[in-house]
């Protein structure tokens, strides 16, 4: 897989602080995997990575690299932003994808061997400007955009709106007391902390959003609070929708009730007609999760599948061992074993 580093020449912790660190910052929004600073800077190294460990992703950082050794070894593509160099429009056509790639971004006066070492030197317009705005230009040209559909897996996620600011926190506590504050009794929360414990324990072997899993596990019952029937998954969404949160949140609480429930379905239960069947991984780890836990305790498979034979429901059946077939598949264990 193609690698995206960013090397910083030139950085004074002094002076280039507020620049660096949102030449960092466009570095990780805009695609790339890593950013190298020539200068060492453990303040800033913890900045990064604290925004980081808060809004998701692998994005590294790594102050104190000796950069003409780094340019010498580096064995991918190397392209040297600079208001001297060749216009993107282009250029941006002819620097390969299939390869790892090295940008680099100066500072003060960049030595001349950078553009002797560089395989492209390129520029965004050939005018004075900031070099935050150039790496931003020719990550989203290098990526044709495709960077602005990145997903990341952070427990602060910045829910999009038209008027004012609306960031949810996806932590366990902060989704304990939503459901505290919605009136859920303490039997309620301890079935949804059992299940969000084996949701983890499924999404931590299939690569699965692991924040957004959490939370929407937690929250899954969210609806009982209001509505004991089996429209409280639809309730539950309602909920969630009303207090601002995402819809990758929406659509877990709304899809998780049994195997989840086709539009005909829904219909013939007195539901919207709508299809309520789970979609992404994470729908499906918490419905299933769900399934296997009645009550705090894990049920096995056969259980869940003999209360739904019981109760005439055979669709409902086929849906919960398909989940379970393609969950464990996923994982390469039985859901059963965990």
């Amino acid at each position: 897989m193609v690698r995206i580093s960013v090397l910083r020449l030139g950085h004074r912790p002094q002076r280039d602080k507020r620049v660096t660190t949102h030449v960092c910052l466009v570095s990780r929004a805009f695609g790339a995997d890593e950013i190298l600073v020539n200068t060492r800077d453990a303040e800033l190294e913890k900045t990064v990575n604290d925004i980081t460990e808060r809004f998701g992703g692998n994005f590294t950082i790594k102050t104190g690299i000796n950069w003409k050794k780094y340019m010498q070894s580096f064995e991918g593509v190397k392209v040297h932003l600079t208001m001297y160099g060749i216009p993107v429009q282009d250029i941006i056509s002819e620097i390969p994808r299939d390869r790892d790639l090295l940008i680099i971004v100066g500072s003060e006066k960049v030595p001349g061997e950078v553009y002797k070492m560089a395989d492209f030197n390129v520029a965004i317009t050939n005018q004075p400007h900031s070099e935050v705005s150039a790496l931003a230009i020719f990550l989203d040209r290098y990526f044709e955009g495709n960077e602005l559909k990145k997903r990341f897996n952070g427990i602060m996620r910045v829910v999009p709106s038209k008027n004012g600011k609306n960031v949810k926190i996806f932590t366990r506590d902060e989704c304990i007391k939503v459901l505290k504050e919605q009136g859920a009794d303490e039997k309620l929360i301890d079935h949804s902390i059992a299940v969000a414990d084996l949701a983890l324990k499924i999404g931590v072997l299939c690569n699965a959003d692991l924040p957004l899993l959490e939370c929407g596990a937690i929250l899954h019952d969210i609806g009982r609070t209001r509505d004991n029937s089996v429209s409280h998954g639809i309730t539950g969404a309602l909920i969630l929708r009303s207090l601002g949160y995402p819809e990758d949140i929406v659509n877990i609480v709304k899809r998780h009730v049994g195997g989840g429930i086709e539009s005909e379905e829904a219909i013939k239960l007195g539901l919207p007609e709508t299809d309520l069947i789970p979609e992404t991984i994470e729908e499906k780890i918490v419905c299933q999760a769900d399934n296997l836990i009645s009550g705090t305790k894990k049920i096995k498979l056969e259980n869940i599948l003999d209360y739904y034979r019981k109760k005439g429901l055979i669709r409902s059946v086929e849906r919960i061992r398909s989940i379970h077939r393609y969950l464990s598949d996923l994982i390469g264990k039985d859901l059963d074993e965990l």
